[in-house]
């Protein structure tokens, strides 16, 4: 048994060798690597700024209707809260796989755009709509009182929300927020079914030019094992942050 397990061991350290150092296959590893961080970058950057914006008009107060202005701006903001209500029951209700492809297929069939953009933008929509729930959660979580303190001191609604209500809700929501992290990169896998070279794809690319499966599956699941690793480990030094800080 002992003779097999060292062989099988030998045997394995050379074909990785040979796969990975002699043909470079690692460089194509280090490729999705580095496209899986990128777009899942850009998704967050976009999932974030779709996600305080939906917050922000599903937390906001329906106006008076008071005159012919007043009268407009009620109906914008009615229309705004169930615009935003329906999106996030559609995408939070539908595949992010579908969403991807229909993005590429569809939104994007004619346009001149790369992969990393499409995967990108569709993958910050589907983020957008769990990030706007985690935000509008983190700004209702702020004692109201902040409100009313910072109109107290004759700040407006926007001006109190910007510099009292927001940077709070913020520090409340990093741990949420590298959470939200960590499943992006893990949901980045599917961006193949569009093409993109993500670290799923870069060891489909591997796999089917030496039929070997097994290193570069164990290599990819390392990488992100490591990653979400970094990640969780950073998230729970925020949160004894956050604790302490309270």
């Amino acid at each position: 048994m002992e003779n097999f397990l060292t062989n099988l061991l030998g045997e394995q350290t050379v074909l990785f060798y040979k796969t990975f150092m002699e043909q470079k296959y690692y460089t194509v590893i280090w490729e999705g690597l580095k496209w899986t961080l990128g777009l899942t970058a850009i998704a967050l950057i976009i999932g974030l700024l779709i996600g305080i914006f939906i917050a922000l008009v599903q937390i906001s107060v329906l106006p008076k209707k008071s005159g012919f202005l007043r009268s407009c701006w009620y109906y914008i903001v009615k229309f705004l809260k169930w615009i935003t209500r329906a999106y996030i029951y559609i995408i939070r209700g539908t595949p992010s796989v579908l969403q991807i492809v229909l993005m590429w297929n569809v939104v994007f069939a004619n346009a001149t755009i790369d992969r990393i953009w499409v995967g990108g933008i569709a993958f910050g929509i589907n983020s957008g709509a769990y990030m706007a729930e985690l935000i509008r959660a983190g700004i209702q979580g702020i004692d109201k009182g902040q409100m009313e303190a910072g109109r107290s001191l004759g700040l407006g609604y926007g001006q109190t929300m910007r510099h009292v209500i927001l940077p709070q809700a913020f520090i409340q929501m990093l741990p949420a927020f590298v959470s939200e992290f960590i499943i992006l990169i893990k949901e980045t896998a599917i961006i193949g079914f569009i093409g993109g070279l993500d670290l799923m794809k870069a060891q489909d690319i591997i796999m089917s030019r030496t039929f070997n499966a097994l290193q570069p599956l164990l290599i990819v699941g390392v990488c992100y094992f490591i990653i979400t690793s970094l990640l969780t480990v950073f998230m729970r030094q925020i949160e004894k942050k956050v604790n302490v800080s309270k």
